[in-house]
């Protein structure tokens, strides 16, 4: 059945607009009878049927609502250093459909990519876009946050106080992912710093073991592309705290 994000919700109706109501009547020619579901990013899922197409929206009549369990956890961030092309962009797909609870771009040194105003408030646009449809394809009920693209300093503010902080690094040999894992309370926020192409400079991995009191981990003895660590970091954490695999 056809998901869509609800803008507005009500006690017996909710309504879909601009691109929802498009895809809607346009694209998949649905029309008043049919059954579709709605998430709000509450946690929640409605069954309902399409009532009325108006000019700027579709109202929906609620039959039933849900709540599944399909979110993680544990909130388990991806703070990626900018990559060219459209590796970013996968690593948004993907890490959606994985089950992050959100993404920060990150300036970083080796970035070949830079973003700045409306350029970076652009493409932070587009991210949310392709989030957006990979909650709805992997059936999630709330989309992952995709942070605006910031600077190191920004770091500590954009993420809960207690944000516990790992960063997948290629000199270090000793400390495994999967080890440090267990020495962490799964009851508080992750974040996974991941490098750009050519990884962190070693400044950036002291700064980061300094002020977010991130520690250092090797993902194995395998050098990994910049998207691949991501996600592989992802799923070494998800699947650690049992809500993959």
């Amino acid at each position: 059945m056809h998901r869509f994000k609800i803008r507005e919700r009500g006690r017996h109706l909710f309504w879909l607009q601009g691109e929802e109501r498009e895809h809607l009547v346009r694209v998949l020619r649905l029309g008043p009878g049919d059954q579709v579901i709605g998430f709000d990013n509450s946690g929640g899922e409605w069954l309902g049927q399409v009532e009325r197409i108006y000019p700027e929206s579709v109202s929906v009549r609620i039959l039933g609502e849900h709540y599944p369990e399909v979110e993680a956890k544990t909130a388990v961030y991806l703070v990626t250093g900018l990559a060219k092309g459209d590796k970013l962009e996968w690593v948004v797909q993907k890490g959606t459909e994985l089950g992050m609870a959100g993404l920060i771009p990150l300036r970083a040194k080796r970035s070949v990519m830079r973003l700045e105003g409306e350029k970076a408030r652009e493409r932070v646009k587009r991210w949310e876009k392709i989030a957006a449809e990979a909650a709805k394809q992997s059936r999630r009920v709330r989309e992952p946050v995709i942070y605006p693209v910031s600077n190191w300093a920004e770091l500590k503010a954009v993420l809960p106080e207690r944000t516990q902080w790992l960063i997948p690094y290629e000199a270090e040999q000793a400390r495994h992912l999967t080890q440090v894992m267990t020495e962490l309370d799964r009851n508080l926020p992750l974040a996974l710093l991941i490098g750009p192409e050519g990884g962190f400079e070693p400044e950036e991995v002291t700064w980061a073991s300094e002020y977010l009191a991130a520690r250092a981990v090797t993902l194995g003895p395998r050098i990994l592309r910049a998207e691949t660590a991501a996600l592989a970091a992802l799923t070494i954490a998800l699947v650690q705290w049992e809500d993959l695999g």
